[in-house]
């Protein structure tokens, strides 16, 4: 995912966005358990993407409630 499409999110898109990656890490992470792990990359560009919008939700303002 490029970091242009994560600006162009919202901070609830990103936080949504961030469950799914991590819900698909742990199903990576469980195949590659398992042996049956296609692509051994994905693992590392997931977690890279999950990084990308933590840092994009930490770098944004905090919205006052």
């Amino acid at each position: 995912m490029k970091i242009k499409e994560l600006n162009d999110m919202s901070p609830d898109e990103l936080r949504h966005k961030q469950e799914e990656l991590v819900d698909q890490l742990f199903k990576l992470r469980f195949q590659k358990s398992l042996g049956q792990l296609e692509s051994p990359m994905k693992v590392k560009n997931v977690r890279r993407d999950i990084a990308r919008i933590k840092t994009l939700l930490n770098r944004r303002p905090k919205a006052t409630e």
